[in-house]
């Protein structure tokens, strides 16, 4: 069968996790199954991935050039290559591709939280996403809270097919040290709460004048009131805001990393989380779903936008009076499961 993966949503350091769920999950479907043909349709910014790969001429920079490549250029390329089925791995779907495809939902924060959506960005994700949803034979869900999105807001049922970790991150877990700072990867969005972050962060420095708190991810839409609530807050050298960094420079951090905070109040599955697991970090996250179900038991739970819950369990993870042990309840979420989810449901399709 000659798989077809629509790359081009793909913005190299500018999507945060869809990026890293891509990148695995396409290598491994090459790696477990090699009687399958998968070519990738790719973007300028990205450039080749993937042992196949057909690098097409528009840019996801700009996204109206993007969707309307997708719609209506996108369907050409995959005739002129044959593809049996398409694999859409990020939200959006041609509306006549031509073959059985697939659709891949990180989440549904549109519409349960369209207040964290630019004006004018909301009109594309309200149609497109509704589009992709009316025109896919099959839609994936990343996490059972993502399902029941699907299901209330669209009326449609959806697999589940949870993301895996990579097994670099299990490794740092026989390597720890103590660099003495907390880390929190995350997109600067609204619902991700970084600044509710700083400002019980300030209080636990009031406390614990040596704490340390590092901050990595993608610049997101509410990065620049975080840096104004940073310097507000007079937190100087004691807060580190690294952004999108390379892997391994982040595997890095989480290795030396005392605890591992997660404070959002909105997630489709929630990555870094599962990571910090991985690597053997005391973590504390809110108490939504789908981290409460991701964790498993092994992570300090706080009211979502809690100041007080928050900051106690700052305190906890800077005394290391928080347990760790959630690595072997990671383990069970590898590419290779999600890979073979995946390939189950384009199966299905034939």
């Amino acid at each position: 069968m000659r798989i077809g993966i629509n790359a081009l949503y793909l913005i190299p350091g500018g999507v945060g996790g869809t990026e890293i769920y891509l990148r695995r999950l396409i290598e491994a479907l090459e790696r477990t199954a090699p009687q399958h043909e998968f070519i990738v349709f790719t973007n300028q910014e990205t450039g080749p991935l993937g042992l196949q790969s057909v690098l097409l001429p528009v840019r996801a920079s700009f996204r109206p050039a993007r969707l309307l490549y997708e719609q209506l250029l996108l369907p050409g390329q995959l005739r002129r290559h044959h593809i049996d089925v398409l694999l859409n791995p990020g939200f959006t779907a041609p509306a006549f591709p031509g073959v059985p495809q697939a659709t891949v939902f990180h989440d549904l924060q549109h519409k349960r939280h369209p207040e964290y959506f630019r004006w004018f960005d909301l009109p594309f994700w309200n149609f497109f996403l509704w589009l992709s949803v009316r025109r896919s034979r099959r839609l994936i869900s990343v996490s059972e809270a993502t399902r029941a999105d699907l299901l209330q807001f669209y009326g449609v049922d959806s697999t589940v097919v949870e993301h895996g970790v990579e097994p670099e991150f299990f490794e740092l877990a026989r390597r720890r040290e103590d660099g003495g700072y907390l880390l929190c990867a995350s997109t600067t969005h609204p619902h991700k709460n970084h600044s509710l972050l700083l400002r019980a962060f300030a209080k636990l420095l009031a406390g614990q004048p040596g704490a340390r708190l590092v901050l990595t991810g993608v610049r997101g839409f509410s990065a620049q009131r975080v840096e104004q609530e940073a310097a507000s807050l007079g937190l100087g050298d004691s807060l580190a805001m690294k952004g999108w960094i390379p892997r391994e420079e982040l595997h890095e951090l989480f290795r030396r990393a005392r605890g591992f905070v997660y404070p959002s109040s909105f997630e489709g599955f929630g990555m870094p989380v599962l990571e910090a697991m991985a690597a053997g970090l005391p973590v504390a996250c809110s108490d939504i779903e789908p981290l409460r179900s991701l964790t498993g038991g092994h992570a300090l739970l706080f009211p979502p936008g809690n100041e007080d819950g928050l900051l106690n369990a700052l305190r906890l993870l800077w005394r290391k009076e928080a347990p760790a042990g959630g690595a072997a309840h990671a383990a069970r979420f590898t590419w290779e499961r999600a890979a073979a989810a995946t390939l189950s449901v384009l199966d299905s399709m034939r």
